[in-house]
């Protein structure tokens, strides 16, 4: 990774701390985005960057103070919990805007600095609805399902520029995100503890993936030895799938 300038939003905390760190050990010079800054203060070896990834000003903005970029790993995303007939407009726009449009914006403005020397952006996407249907993820499933879309569109119309996009599909994985929702959904189902063993009971391994395991194929697939690999979605998921 030397001499790699890398992006990864959501760099505050989970997946995305992780991978920004094993980038940046692996000598890349690596830009932390998070729209946090509680997340942002304890970044080290990295250069953190307050920006909203949802703003199309901000992120054009920030994009505008690079001169090339090697590496985007985009993992900005929210969760609703419910059916389509739970989720307000109002809810289904707000998943729609921090999951999908974030990937628009970022994506977009990451691939003007790639055209002249190529590079690689890996999506992390889910295999939560957007791969296999699971229970009250109605609109994180929609949106998750096109950030997979996206990630195929970009992979085909940039090969001409040799820019790799591809997706990692993480299961149910610890993260202070996730936290949150156990303790929102141990409030109806009788405490918070009850919440955990419904998110472990429905990975195969019996388990909570970590945000490493899931940051080792991001790396992979940011790094040169992925580099005959582009427009695929790796799943990431403790058996889920089996």
């Amino acid at each position: 990774m030397k001499n790699k300038i890398a992006i990864v939003t959501a760099a505050g905390q989970g997946i995305g701390r992780a991978t920004a760190e094993g980038l940046a050990e692996r000598g890349a010079t690596v830009y932390a985005l998070d729209n946090n800054p509680e997340t942002l203060k304890n970044v080290k070896d990295m250069i953190p960057v307050l920006v909203d990834c949802t703003d199309a000003k901000a992120v054009a903005k920030f994009f505008a103070t690079l001169s090339r970029v090697d590496i985007l790993v985009h993992g900005v995303g929210y969760v609703h919990h419910g059916t389509i007939e739970d989720c307000t407009p109002e809810e289904w726009a707000k998943t729609l805007n921090i999951t999908l449009n974030s990937a628009y914006l970022v994506i977009r403005e990451a691939l003007g600095k790639m055209k002249e020397h190529g590079g690689s952006i890996v999506n992390i996407a889910s295999v939560c609805s957007s791969v296999k249907g699971f229970a009250n993820r109605a609109a994180y499933g929609s949106a998750k399902g096109a950030v997979i879309g996206l990630t195929k569109s970009v992979a085909i119309d940039y090969l001409p520029y040799n820019i790799r996009c591809n997706a990692v599909n993480p299961g149910t994985t610890q993260s202070p995100s996730l936290d949150q929702r156990i303790e929102e959904l141990g409030k109806t189902v009788g405490g918070a503890d009850k919440a955990l063993q419904m998110f472990i009971d429905r990975q195969p391994m019996g388990r909570l993936g970590t945000p490493k395991e899931i940051a080792s194929m991001c790396i992979y697939l940011a790094s040169d030895d992925s580099s005959y690999v582009t427009g695929q979605c790796f799943n990431i998921d403790g058996g889920t799938l089996i």
